[in-house]
């Protein structure tokens, strides 16, 4: 995918609160966080600052895929599937360490590519 729809770029600088972030262990245990420390790279990334991921930094290591679900002030919930890359260098990291609020570690930062986004059960893309 290039990047969100333009109704989604919207809801996302509309959200409130945290984020879930979901990601699947090698033997099907589903695992869900919430992340607070979440912002938009390039056209097509949500990255999460990794502060205190333990088994969600283990799934993504292996090779899990994610969701990220979110909602609005009006109360419409968006949800974000792809692949998820995890970096403790490189430019990806550098952004993150720039916005992550120095009270947190931030050892690194898990990038969910937007491959599906959907609004409830409707899938916009």
């Amino acid at each position: 995918m290039k990047a969100f729809p333009t109704v989604v770029q919207q809801a996302w600088q509309d959200r409130e609160g945290p984020v879930v972030l979901a990601t699947v262990a090698p033997d099907g245990q589903p695992n869900a966080i919430y992340a607070s420390s979440v912002r938009e790279y390039g056209d097509d990334l949500l990255v999460v600052a990794d502060n205190y991921f333990h088994k969600t930094r283990a799934n993504i290591l292996a090779g899990s895929r994610g969701a990220l679900l979110f909602i609005t002030k009006e109360r419409k919930s968006y949800q974000i599937k792809g692949g998820i890359s995890y970096h403790s260098t490189g430019p990806i990291f550098a952004d993150m360490k720039t916005w992550n609020p120095a009270k947190h570690p931030g050892v690194a930062a898990a990038a969910l590519k937007v491959e599906q986004v959907y609004c409830g059960s409707e899938r916009l893309a």
